[in-house]
């Protein structure tokens, strides 16, 4: 297949509104962009469904390199929208070409993960949610939409909430809202079995913050949990710390809940 472009604004500005739009500046003489081109050729064939690759002879065309700030090549650039969101520059190998493909490239159903999303900051938490488990219906494995969806339902169903992210780790962008999930379902499971922890002055209080985090007043949940650090710091292997922590990360940094209480807690780590 002729991937060559013929029309910069047709095959590459127009088409992105429809899907992205992969371009490979090369050029003759330049052995990396002949160990890529065959690589990214093969990958658009694989994935045509979902974006579609150019490749653009630097040599034919400068006055497109330099508009695009090409300084070497072979340079990938991924045109959404009529805009470059993301690039690389060498040959890279294979794998590494599809898990960059996987990170800049919006998956399937991205429009609809983008309506719930709206949806959500008007406070239309039914609708989207319905939204999002029609988008993991046609793609199980929409990371953005398990996310938004596992945050969700948590508090009324969080054994649910950690099946829809139990495949996520370190190398998810999502990974620090994951980990706050799990952090508080550990600490719903401890208040289930209160015996798991140890005896201390601290203990009532840490409970009673765990309670308050299961009818999400984390005004107080938060209130009592750095009055656990202030007092026995390390407790539940510094459980209250961790805890703060992933209710930060849950409301949100601009959260005014979160800003209340960011700088007791760091005074409290510091006493």
């Amino acid at each position: 297949m002729n991937y060559e472009m013929k029309d910069f604004n047709t095959d590459v500005i127009q088409k992105s509104f429809d899907k992205p739009v992969l371009v490979d500046f090369w050029a003759e003489w330049c052995g990396p962009c002949k160990v890529l081109s065959p690589i990214l050729e093969k990958l658009a064939e694989k994935f045509k469904d979902d974006w579609q690759l150019v490749k653009l002879n630097t040599d034919k065309n400068p006055d497109l390199a330099s508009e695009y700030g090409v300084r070497g090549i072979p340079n990938v650039k991924l045109f959404i929208n009529g805009k470059v969101t993301d690039e690389f520059t060498g040959a890279l190998p294979e794998q590494m070409i599809l898990n960059w493909l996987k990170k800049a490239i919006p998956g399937k159903g991205q429009k609809k993960v983008d309506a719930a999303v709206h949806l959500l900051s008007i406070g239309n938490e039914k609708e989207a949610y319905e939204i999002l488990r029609n988008v993991l219906k046609e793609n199980p494995q929409n990371e953005q939409a398990k996310v938004l969806l596992a945050k969700g339902i948590f508090f009324d169903n969080p054994d649910e909430s950690m099946k829809l992210i139990a495949d996520l780790d370190e190398s998810s962008s999502n990974f620090e809202i994951v980990e706050a999930l799990r952090t508080l379902k550990r600490l719903f499971d401890l208040n289930n079995n209160s015996k798991k922890l140890p005896d201390s002055n601290v203990k009532e209080i840490y409970l009673k913050a765990i309670k308050d985090v299961e009818v999400k007043d984390f005004d107080s949940a938060l209130d009592n949990f750095i009055e656990v650090i202030r007092n026995d710091r390390y407790y539940d292997d510094d459980g209250a710390r961790k805890a703060c922590i992933a209710l930060f990360k849950y409301l949100g940094e601009d959260n005014e809940i979160t800003i209340k209480h960011r700088r007791d807690f760091g005074s409290a780590l510091y006493v």
